[in-house]
């Protein structure tokens, strides 16, 4: 006689059968050809949803990272990328490419023909080849769908804890079937820039280099290029005790990576036949007067909103919108609603602490929320004074040198107490500017110029704005940690 436990044991394993069968059937219909290697890879995903998929990342993506506004350097990546991806595998997609305003070394793809390279890493190629190898790594991601792939992996782990989940259910009579498991963020645009492991990356490279040669570039600029950002890494993990950069170079090669560099050899050497014609003073035009370092566009909200007074060597940020006149020692900050802040100079005449000079300088002995102030190494004291109903004025003296700052912020409206938080908020970004900062218009910038004779980085180092300018000119110019250009060549310098 079957007791009600092996009825029970009996179901379970019946469905969990059911479970597995379906799960072998859900495998076999879901691999498919990868366009790039031939093989047969697990996917759950259509290209077009894959496509689909890009175009919503892309505008998440554009709305949420800064982009570089540079209408003839983007043309000439769009024309170098559109001829890697013509020799590439997926010929036919739509590639889109953008280039991302920031200083960091890296660039990402994603599925569907997104291809997005960061100003910083620009900086770092020497020639049009070399920019060919980093966008041709990005284009082998999406023609062998890496990203497609990581996608499905992750998809098959939710699914296996799924049908897991659901047999532990019937078994014990729980209604938790693991459901939250299953839940995917969406972690495409973060996926690219970490990278998707080192066999996937060593994938990219490979292809990148087949790509290069169909196209007729020098399949050796992979390694060309992996070497000067190789070294750009070493450099900076010596000066900062940081790695990290472009994800398929530092991540995951090492400097001599016996198994790309065989992967290069057998695409094979490139005949002098089918080189393609570069011009490399097209490529010298498109890159001269590209930002080096950091840009007004890409620092953050802030800091685009900061205002700079040069003549008395402080900056601040004012509210967003607000409008600015200002005078050689005095400036007014103003919103619509009349709210604004007033700031002047007196020089300091006696010693006597920020609060006592509110005092016996300013004549004010009623503050309200009376408190010190002291903020990038600066001194002061701030207040209020409650002026009407529905006004109040912040008061504040800040110390710099042998001056003080008087901040008047007046706000008047119902939300008197917030209005007050932003005045506050506003006076805490004042101080003094530093050195080396970026003022707006002022960025850094490459500049091309054919070296001499007697061309010597550490003579030209001497005249630089650069931090460590030696190193840094060296590595811009794939001459780290030595070498010299010979006379004619072409070098980057940066003013």
């Amino acid at each position: 006689m079957i007791t009600h436990y092996q009825r029970i044991r009996y179901s379970v394993l019946i469905l969990a059968k059911m479970l597995l069968g379906f799960y072998s059937l859900f495998l076999l219909t879901s691999c498919s050809i990868n366009p790039a290697t031939g093989e047969a890879n697990f996917v759950t995903m259509s290209e077009a949803r894959e496509k689909e998929i890009g175009a919503e990342e892309h505008q998440k993506v554009i709305d949420s990272m800064p982009l570089y506004e540079d209408e003839k350097l983007l043309a000439y990546v769009v024309k170098v990328g559109n001829k890697v991806a013509k020799a590439g595998d997926r010929p036919d997609l739509e590639y889109t490419y953008t280039i991302i305003d920031s200083p960091e070394i890296n660039a990402f793809a994603l599925p569907g023909g997104y291809v997005y390279v960061n100003r910083g890493l620009l900086t770092y190629t020497n020639s049009e080849a070399e920019l060919a190898a980093v966008l041709g790594h990005e284009i082998a991601h999406i023609t062998a769908r890496h990203a497609v792939q990581q996608n499905a992996r992750t998809g098959l782990a939710n699914v296996a804890s799924t049908v897991g989940g659901f047999v532990a259910a019937v078994a014990t009579g729980s209604g938790f079937i693991g459901s939250q498991i299953s839940q995917i963020s969406s972690i495409w645009a973060q996926a690219g820039l970490s990278g998707y492991g080192r066999e996937a990356e060593l994938e990219a490279d490979t292809l990148g280099a087949e790509y290069l040669y169909d196209a007729g570039y020098d399949p050796e600029a992979m390694i060309g290029v992996i070497t000067a950002l190789k070294n750009q890494e070493d450099f900076k993990r010596r000066v900062t005790g940081q790695g990290g950069g472009y994800h398929g170079l530092f991540a995951t090669h090492p400097r001599n990576d016996t198994r790309l560099q065989q992967a290069i050899a057998n695409v094979g050497q490139l005949d002098t036949s089918n080189v393609t014609e570069i011009d490399e003073k097209e490529f010298r035009t498109a890159v001269e007067g590209l930002v080096v370092g950091e840009s007004q566009s890409s620092q953050t909200r802030d800091d685009r909103n900061r205002y700079y007074q040069q003549l008395l060597g402080y900056t601040m940020v004012f509210p967003d919108e607000w409008q600015v006149a200002e005078t050689p020692t005095t400036v007014k900050a103003e919103g619509e609603s009349g709210n604004s802040i007033f700031v002047e100079v007196q020089r300091l005449q006696a010693n006597v602490e920020p609060r006592a000079y509110i005092q016996e300088q300013l004549g004010i002995t009623n503050l309200q929320k009376s408190e010190p102030l002291s903020q990038f190494r600066l001194l002061g004291h701030t207040g209020v004074l409650q002026t009407g109903n529905d006004e109040l004025e912040r008061i504040a003296v800040i110390y710099m040198g042998p001056r003080a700052f008087i901040f008047r912020g007046k706000a008047k409206g119902e939300s008197l107490e917030e209005l007050d938080a932003d005045l506050l908020a506003s006076i805490r970004t004042f101080r003094a500017i530093q050195r080396n900062e970026q003022l707006p218009g002022n960025e850094l910038r490459i500049r091309f110029v054919q070296a001499s004779e007697f061309f010597d980085f550490a003579i030209v180092a001497q005249t630089s704005k650069l931090a460590y300018p030696e190193e840094s000119l060296r590595l811009l110019n794939g001459y780290y940690p030595s070498g010299s250009p010979q006379p004619g060549d072409w070098i980057k310098l940066v003013d």
